[in-house]
This record gives C-alpha cells, structure tokens and sequence, in this order.
C-alpha cells in the first residue's frame, strides 16, 4: 500500500522548529509530517534539505537560517555534533539542564503523574573536560594512522585531536601514543579484513589522583616494537602509573578482550569518590564523571537519611561505589550484581578500605532479591540503581515482599524511570519527594536522576 508522505527526498522546505527530540534533534512538520533536523533548535526557522524519507517520518539537514535562538552556541568544531561526541553542543548550557528537567517532566504528563515535582537539573560549573576515560579507536585515514571518533551511524573515523568533554591530559596522552604507532609504523586494525594490529587505544586518569592508565587494545598477541612505544609513553605522559596490552582477537564490535598483559607499571590506577579509594583496572566499570557522581550518590544518601541502624540492598551494585559511600552510614549494606568481575573489584575495595559491613554476591538482582527475602531479610532502604531497561517486575515484587520503608531509584533513563514509578506504585510505593535531575554528561543528551519512593503506611 502506497503512503502519500507530504515530503520527498532532496527537495527544500522552509520550515519553523517546534520542538527537541530527547535525542536532541530539532523537530520540524510539514502538513503535519515530522522531520528530524539535527543541529536546528526551538524557534528557529530554517531551510531543511530532506535527507531519508519513511512512512511515519522524514530526516533533513539544515541548509540555512532565517533566525537563530537565543539559546544557540555557534560550536567551534563541527565534528563534535557529526560525531555524537557532544550532540548538545550547539545549546547554551543552562537551556540544555532545562531540556534535561523537561524530559523528565513531559515524561510524567504523559503518563498522568503531573503531580510529582521535577527539581531543576544539577549542573556542573565547567560543563567540559570532565570524562575521566576515553577509548578512542585507531584507523589509517588518506595512508596516516589517526586517532578520533566515528560520524554518527557509521564506521568512518573523523581524526579529533581535541574531544572537548575529556580531561585534556586524557588529550594529551592519546596524542602521544598516536605519534608512537606513526613512528614505529603500527598498522591499525582493518575490520574488512580482519588485519592489522591496534584497535583502539583506552586512557583513564583519576581525577583525585591524577595516576593515568594507557590500554592498548591489540588485534595480536604480540606489539611490534612494544619496549620502544612503552619507553615513548612513559617519556611523553609524566603521570602514566601504568601501560596494558588488552588483547582483543576477536571479529566484535565489543571493545575490550579479557586477556591484559601489563607491560609497564602497576595493573591498576586509583581514585577516590566520597572519600573512598577505588582501584580501578583496564576492565573496571567506575562512573566517568566523578564529580557529577558525587553529588548523585549524595543526593541518594541524604534521601536515605541513613542513621547507622539501618540495612540497605544495593541493587546492580558494580564495583560498589554506592555501597562502600552507604556503609559509612548503615549497619549493615548488601550489594548484588550480574557481572562476577565488578563484584570481585567490589570486595576488593570494601578490603582496602577496611569496610566490613558490605557483603557482595553475584547473581540476578531480582533472582538475588527473591533469596534474600526467602531468607528472612528485612532491609529498610532499597536502592536500584538499573540499566537503561530499568526495573525487572520481579525485582519490584520482591521489593513490596521485603517491604522496606524507603526505595531509592537512581536512573539513567527517563522513561523506563516512568514506567517503573508507575509499577512500584501498583506495589505500594509512591514518590515522597521532587525528582533530582543530575547532568552526569554534559554535552549529550543523557539524563540521571535520582527517586525517593516511599511505602503507603
């Protein structure tokens, strides 16, 4: 069946931009019909070019402006916006925490919960340079080993020398060992092929600490010239504690292999987050915005109110930097994750800092929940801090079966955040307090936020 769509493709409209997607595209209609406009904001008119036409929808580009908003930064560097390294980048800082804070709120009108307030979203004073880990990966582009990031939606590498949103010594570093592979004639990895030899290249700094990690993720087992580009790195990167091969021979898009061979140096770096010190090695998971992540699990611990006669569950604990900041302030904190290798970093570090009273398992948190509450356990606060599928119902009915007073929902999606609003509320739970939006990712268009949801007495 044909569709009459009132668009075709390369023809040019002019156009008023109503709206932005919670992937930060301009929406435009024409008759009604929406087409998505990267890079166009709220108020602007312009001239689109459609780029793909479907049944339901259109994508265009802007060609040009007949007014501008207000809000509009001009980005010094396009390939931040192609890349999706900062989607947002084009929007004034304080117009994207409020785009942030709406998302959440159009989220909750939608679903009839105009009742539950939205706090607005918390910022950062330097809303760059903040990632403490990039993994950048390496192609030969024009005949030249070069170091950048994909364009949006392929595997064309756009070479970046400056990435804005990382710590700029996290820059610097990634410059060093780019020169290194150019100098001693490194081949990158071809993925048509399946040849070559470096695939990506992984830096972590701690932020407290200033102690860098360089990865370099290999398609072999062994690296050409490995002592000179070690001795290279440890010359060109003052701060370097320590230098990983992480081999990775695998046909994946996944980034890292499990096979690390250090080279130089110790096998892990540290940093602290609330005062506690993590150790964190090539495969860790720990919160790339520290700071920002600080004051997230703060705004958990004080909706907690945590006295230290309390028990608390950690949902989907990770390497427990939740659970080690609560247990400070608890009797006893319980922390479960799927991922074996996250809770074994999670014991170490409750050793190291002489933590006793977190005890870690591996398993399925709503499979986990279940044995606990078989067993008897009665904690008094919940904390979920889930993927961006959110809650499992199961976990949920566990939850209302334990029956704590309080659940604390940490969320790095807005919609599945809704939606489990919603179910907890079918199991007794309502949100007690606003919702505290936190911008864990400047830039981009993802949203945190954290929930107190407390039991009807």
């Amino acid at each position: 069946m044909k569709v009459n769509v009132p668009v075709h493709k390369n023809e040019e409209y002019q156009a008023a931009v109503m709206d932005l997607t919670y992937e930060g595209n301009g929406v435009v209609k024409i008759d009604d019909f929406p087409v998505f406009v990267p890079n166009a904001l709220p108020g602007e008119e312009v001239t689109v070019k459609i780029t793909k036409v479907t049944r339901n929808f259109a994508w265009g580009r802007v060609m040009e402006w007949q007014t501008k908003s207000p809000d509009r930064v001009d980005v010094k560097d396009k390939a931040y916006i192609q890349t999706g390294i900062a989607p947002l980048g084009h929007l004034k800082y304080e117009a994207q925490l409020k785009f942030k804070q709406h998302q959440i709120k159009e989220l909750l009108e939608k679903a009839h919960l105009d009742d539950i307030e939205v706090l607005p979203t918390m910022g950062m004073q330097k809303p760059y340079h903040y990632r403490n880990k990039a993994q950048v990966p390496v192609k030969m582009v024009r005949g030249k080993v070069e170091t950048g990031f994909y364009k949006r939606g392929s595997h064309n590498l756009v070479p970046i020398e400056d990435f804005y949103i990382q710590d700029p010594k996290i820059d610097e570093a990634i410059l060093v060992v780019r020169d290194l592979l150019r100098k001693y004639l490194v081949t990158p990895y071809d993925e048509q092929t399946g040849k070559g030899v470096i695939r990506t290249v992984m830096v972590r700094r701690g932020y407290y600490s200033h102690e860098i990690m360089v990865v370099l993720v290999t398609n072999t087992k062994r690296l050409p010239n490995a002592d000179e580009i070690v001795k290279g790195i440890v010359a060109g990167v003052p701060e370097v504690k320590s230098i990983v091969q992480n081999i990775n021979d695998k046909k994946t898009n996944v980034l890292l292999g499990m096979t690390n061979k250090t080279l130089w140096g110790a096998n892990e770096i540290h940093d602290t987050l609330l005062g506690i010190d993590f150790a964190i090695s090539p495969l860790s998971f720990y919160q790339v915005n520290p700071q920002q992540t600080e004051r997230l699990y703060q705004a958990a611990i004080d909706n907690a109110e945590l006295d230290g006669s309390q028990t608390v569950i950690d949902a989907y604990c990770g390497i427990g930097t939740i659970s080690l900041a609560v247990a400070k302030h608890a009797k006893e904190v319980y922390g479960v994750e799927i991922v074996d290798a996250a809770i074994q970093d999670a014991k170490h570090n409750a050793k190291r800092n002489s933590i006793t009273n977190a005890k870690f398992v591996t398993n399925k948190a709503e499979d986990q929940f279940a044995q606990w509450q078989a067993q008897g356990l009665k904690p008094d606060v919940v904390i979920v801090d889930p993927p961006r599928k959110g809650v499992a119902e199961s976990l949920i009915e566990a939850t209302e079966k334990m029956a704590p007073q309080k659940v604390i929902y940490v969320s790095c999606n807005p919609a599945t955040l809704v939606r489990d609003i919603q179910r907890f509320a079918d199991h007794g739970y309502q949100v007690s307090k606003p919702i505290q939006p936190v911008d864990q990712f400047p830039q981009t268009t993802h949203i945190e936020s954290v929930t107190l949801l407390e039991r009807d007495n």
